[in-house]
């Protein structure tokens, strides 16, 4: 008694260690994992980090800037009023008053300070912004190809999954029947020959599931590529099946993009006029020198100032201004344009694969009928065959077109479930 308990401890470890080992990937889980491994996952945090260092940058447009600068002049003519003094009636007037030095020296810091920029700092930000958006949905609409990569891979591996079943239950069929064969062989019922047909029909079969899992492996390497994860052999894979209703709204990524650089031109059209209005600014100059600002009369070095401000207006700007407008209002009509284009595009695709899963569920409504006529097909041959009317070709062929009905009728309902994930994927919707 005790032995029989440790034994059945034993096997119920076995099985649910077993059970644990096997795994569960969906399609969502897929796209989720792929997300995260592809190196374009990473793009998207540095252009945010490129936009801040720019709009970083751009903000201190409105700090002070501080120049610090030194020269040295030399007037070949300066201002000599040495002969003018000398008919003076004031006796010595002429001495007592030097002509000004022929060298300037000067060290000064200047410090300028816009006041009002026309918003011109405000506009480059707000492109600065567009163009981070236009950036990181690039990233999406390219990260949005990868869908579909894994679509191609994952339902592959649904199909050889599919096919490796039925070959597995179609070679049990075989050996069945090659089991009881020998018997038949042993009475002289039949002969060697009808072996040899299902034992050639046994082989052909092993060849074709020994196809399968090298098709398999290969699948399952890219899968883990396309993923970044390790999956085995021992993970199942599950034929996803949309809920509700097919919405044919497109919300791809493509056509937000066109959206972003719009607004993108939007805001370099803004730039644009912000930068034709007036710009204030004040400014300083905290300086060393001889002579010492403008007093040229004194001769020696000492500290000065000077305070003040400033409005610059370019007027007239040869029309400069007004073709970059023109530039991006034709930039806007090839976008729209272009988006209009694709969403043509896009809508043709979902016409199509709508009429693809039309005619895949009128397969799928026939199948079931058509397997069921098989079968009673099949039957039938091989009570022919017991009495031996036809012979065993002739059986093996039913046994075929029974298995390839069945093998159509799965092929069938995994195509269904790929054309409608395609259809998702060709309007932008995700997958409940």
């Amino acid at each position: 008694m005790n032995r029989k308990v440790l034994t059945s401890i034993i096997l119920v470890f076995y099985w649910l260690s077993a059970l644990n080992g096997q795994k569960v990937l969906t399609l969502k889980e897929c796209y989720d994992r792929a997300m995260t491994a592809t190196v374009l996952a990473g793009e998207k945090a540095a252009y945010s980090d490129i936009w801040k260092l720019k709009d970083n940058n751009l903000s201190k447009g409105w700090l002070p800037t501080l120049d610090a600068n030194a020269n040295v002049v030399y007037n070949s003519e300066v201002v000599d009023i040495s002969g003018v003094l000398a008919a003076a009636p004031i006796p010595g007037l002429a001495d007592a008053i030097k002509p000004l030095p022929h060298e300037q020296y000067r060290i000064t810091v200047d410090i300028n300070q816009i006041i009002y920029d026309g918003g011109s700092i405000k506009s480059a930000r707000e492109l600065e912004k567009a163009e981070l958006k236009v950036n990181s949905q690039q990233t999406e609409v390219d990260l949005y190809k990868v869908k579909a990569q894994i679509n191609t891979v994952y339902f592959n591996l649904l199909l050889l999954v599919r096919q490796k079943e039925l070959l597995i239950s179609f070679l049990e069929v075989i050996n069945k029947r090659l089991a009881s064969m020998q018997s038949a062989l042993k009475y002289g019922v039949i002969t060697i020959s009808d072996i040899n047909v299902i034992t050639s029909e046994k082989i052909r079969t092993e060849q074709q599931l020994g196809e399968t899992e090298i098709k398999k492996n290969a699948l399952l390497k890219i899968l883990s590529d396309l993923t970044g994860s390790d999956i085995d052999q021992e993970t199942e894979f599950v034929v996803p099946e949309p809920a509700g209703e097919l919405s044919d709204e497109i919300t791809r990524p493509e056509l937000t993009l066109f959206d972003l650089r719009k607004e993108q031109l939007d805001a370099g059209l803004r730039l644009i006029q912000n930068n034709r209005l007036p710009k204030a600014a004040g400014f300083a100059t905290l300086g060393y020198g001889n002579p010492p600002g403008n007093n040229f009369f004194k001769d020696e070095f000492a500290p000065y100032y000077i305070l003040g401000a400033g409005l610059k207006w370019n007027i007239f700007d040869w029309n400069k201004a007004k073709s970059e407008k023109q530039v991006i209002t034709l930039q806007k009509g090839i976008i729209e344009t272009r988006k209009n284009d694709l969403t043509d595009n896009f809508r043709r695709m979902l016409d199509s694969k709508e009429a693809e899963i039309a005619s895949l569920k009128s397969l799928i409504e026939k199948d079931s009928e058509l397997i069921s006529l098989r079968k009673s097909i099949t039957l039938a041959a091989e009570s022919q065959y017991e009495n031996g009317t036809i012979t065993a070709t002739d059986l093996l062929n039913e046994m075929n077109s029974e298995r390839q009905a069945v093998i159509n009728h799965e092929i069938h309902k995994i195509k269904l479930a790929m054309a409608k994930i395609e259809y998702l994927n060709i309007s932008g919707n995700e997958i409940n």
